[in-house]
């Protein structure tokens, strides 16, 4: 408060650290960080190899679903709508790529964007919802339209968005008891993605190799 009083042209380090709060602040901030790369350090020390290779994995398939999420945002309707196709068939309901396509994105019957079927002979319909938004949350109201869109036609339903879902949301998908609805997320989309690899693929395969014990024993 005493530096913006006087009104600078700018504040920087030689400006701050006059002050003896921000000499301690400094300080011991650079404690915490010397700590938890000494953390770090001891933590991996301890760890097996393949235990740092599947943290390692991890990390990077965080990356990539990072990227994945900004790539789907970034899609038209229309390819947004493919990638819903892949996943729902991937998922294992039935039909085919092109059976799929005839119906999602061309219902548009007041809330409803898409029907596929359950299963391979089509002995139950499930309601589509996808909504690529690259912001705000789905709250109760926009769930509401959709399960009224869906009553009298059928009992199973699944919406799908690139945003979130609000608590409220959530709460009362829960709550319905006469038809099921399935909400899938853009965190939940992008997991699907990765494991029915849609729109990713391997990058590099590692093989590691360990004694094989069943040889020695047949010496």
């Amino acid at each position: 408060m005493e530096i913006l009083e006087k009104k600078p042209e700018k504040i920087d380090y030689e400006d701050l650290v006059k002050y003896d709060e921000f000499r301690e602040w400094r300080e011991k901030s650079e404690k915490t960080s010397n700590k938890m790369q000494v953390e770090k350090r001891t933590s991996i020390e301890t760890q097996s190899p393949e235990e740092i290779i599947s943290l390692k994995v991890e990390e990077i398939n965080n990356l990539v679903k990072d990227e994945l999420k900004n790539k789907i945002v970034s899609l038209t309707p229309e390819q947004f709508e493919k990638v819903v196709i892949d996943i729902l068939l991937k998922m294992g309901y039935g039909g085919s790529f092109e059976e799929a396509s005839q119906h999602i994105g061309k219902s548009h019957d007041g809330g409803i964007d898409g029907i596929i079927k359950q299963d391979i002979l089509g002995l139950d319909n499930v309601y589509i919802q996808a909504k690529q938004w690259t912001s705000g949350s789905f709250g109760r109201k926009e769930l509401q339209a959709f399960v009224g869109a869906i009553h009298g036609k059928g009992k199973k339903g699944v919406f799908i968005t690139t945003s979130q879902f609000t608590n409220e949301s959530l709460e009362y998908a829960k709550s319905l008891s006469d038809i099921k609805i399935i909400l899938i997320d853009g965190d939940k989309l992008v997991d699907y993605m990765i494991k029915f690899k849609i729109g990713v693929k391997p990058f590099r395969i590692y093989e590691i190799l360990k004694i094989d014990e069943d040889y020695f024993e047949e010496f």
